[in-house]
């Protein structure tokens, strides 16, 4: 059992646009609270950016009581009884308490309701199940705090009911247990997400890609798939092997903004069919499996190259290729046999990922061709390409002197 910080749970109401949001939206019969993560990481001791709260208000007046107090309203989820209520600039999703009256696996019809305790025992998990009131009062109706405290990810009553409410919740046990939880998953819980396994057939590839890329960035996510992979889940999810390995050492390296696809490259893809098959399993967006593609081609690269990688070869690679991708690359390859990278080419990479040096840019242009004489047309490309492979393999200079010589070079050779 661990230490829960209550000081900083009391402080949570007291934020001031909060406050001030929560002040408009109780009273008159009607009573709003702080629900789900932000009073689960509040407790934890970790940032809360967001946060969500519940109300026994429809939503229509929550929608009066914002405009009156001039505040923003935004039905960004009306057909679920939510409101996003802007304070400050600072948005809230307020959401009118529900009750399930029918559920199908994927999706819920529900009515809206008033009683606090019936909204939180039809969330998935007890950690999930907490709310906090104005007046800083925390509410536990199904044993979420000592979960919370023995860092364990249970559902909140029958297992294979929550699960069959909604079989996304299968994913969502093993992201909260890679995020939350310490140790082994709760039996029970991965007992009923074995047994109901048959359920995530039905659910859109969409829904799917959103919770495995949650997960991969998750605290634990190394550990949770080894358990995903253990219990047969991970084929389904990836439609191919895992590099288990390459995951691992790609996660511990990584620093950027777009970690989830790259931590799904390094764990899923070894050529750039891959990237064409996840693409199409987990409805990959354009941009995301181009990020694909692009890490199956430096892995092609890098596997193949016949001499050790250098400070100059990192010149030549970051001027073709994403500097954060060729840094997942050699992460995720580090202890195998090929590449080998001397260590003025890690020191290299790390100039270029820290910004202390800029990535090296192609210093010519087609309009400085057709300045020198060129007349519009193809053989402009087809002289930028040779002067471009000459630029490469001069180590990438991009000083002007070097700019003017090489323009020099490419007039005179026509």
């Amino acid at each position: 059992m661990e230490s829960l910080d209550r000081q900083a749970l009391a402080g949570l109401p007291e934020r001031p646009q909060l406050r001030r949001l929560l002040d408009v939206m109780n009273g008159g019969g009607e009573e709003t609270r702080i629900v789900g993560g932000a009073v689960r990481n509040a407790l934890l001791g970790r940032s809360v950016t967001e946060v969500d709260c519940a109300t026994t208000a429809l939503p229509d007046e929550i929608a009066r009581r914002a405009g009156e107090a001039g505040l923003k309203a935004v039905p960004t989820g009306i057909e679920h009884g939510t409101i996003t209520v802007i304070v400050d600039g600072e948005p809230f999703e307020v959401t009118t308490l529900r009750e399930d009256v029918e559920t199908d696996g994927r999706h819920a019809v529900v009515h809206f309701g008033r009683d606090f305790e019936l909204d939180a025992r039809r969330r998935d998990f007890t950690i999930n199940a907490l709310s906090l009131g104005r007046d800083g009062r925390l509410y536990d109706y199904t044993d979420g705090v000592p979960d919370l405290a023995a860092r364990r990810v249970r559902f909140i009553g029958n297992a294979h009911k929550r699960i069959r409410e909604d079989y996304l919740r299968i994913l969502r046990f093993f992201r909260f247990h890679a995020e939350y939880a310490q140790g082994k998953p709760d039996p029970e819980g991965l007992a009923a997400a074995g047994h109901e396994r048959q359920g995530l057939a039905i659910l859109s590839k969409e829904r799917v890609r959103h919770e495995l890329l949650k997960l991969l960035v998750a605290q634990r996510a190394g550990e949770t798939i080894r358990i995903l992979a253990e219990h047969g889940f991970l084929t389904w999810l990836l439609g191919g092997v895992a590099e288990f390995g390459r995951f691992e050492r790609a996660v511990a390296d990584m620093r950027d903004g777009a970690a989830p696809i790259r931590r799904l490259a390094a764990l899923a893809v070894l050529v750039e069919e891959d990237a064409e098959r996840l693409r199409e399993h987990l409805r990959l967006s354009n941009d995301e499996h181009k990020k694909l593609a692009a890490y199956a081609r430096l892995l092609a690269i890098l596997k193949t190259m016949p001499l050790p990688l250098n400070a100059l070869a990192v010149r030549r690679l970051v001027a073709d290729h994403d500097v954060e991708t060729l840094g997942v690359a050699l992460a995720a390859t580090a202890d195998e046999p090929a590449p080998v990278v001397h260590p003025e080419a890690s020191e290299t990479l790390e100039r270029f990922r820290s910004g202390a040096e800029p990535v090296p840019v192609f210093p010519l242009r087609g309009a400085d061709l057709m300045a020198g004489g060129i007349p519009k047309g193809p053989r402009i490309g087809e002289l930028m390409a040779q002067a471009r492979q000459a630029w490469l393999a001069e180590g990438c200079r991009t000083d002007g002197a070097y700019a003017s010589d090489l323009l020099r070079r490419v007039l005179t050779a026509t």
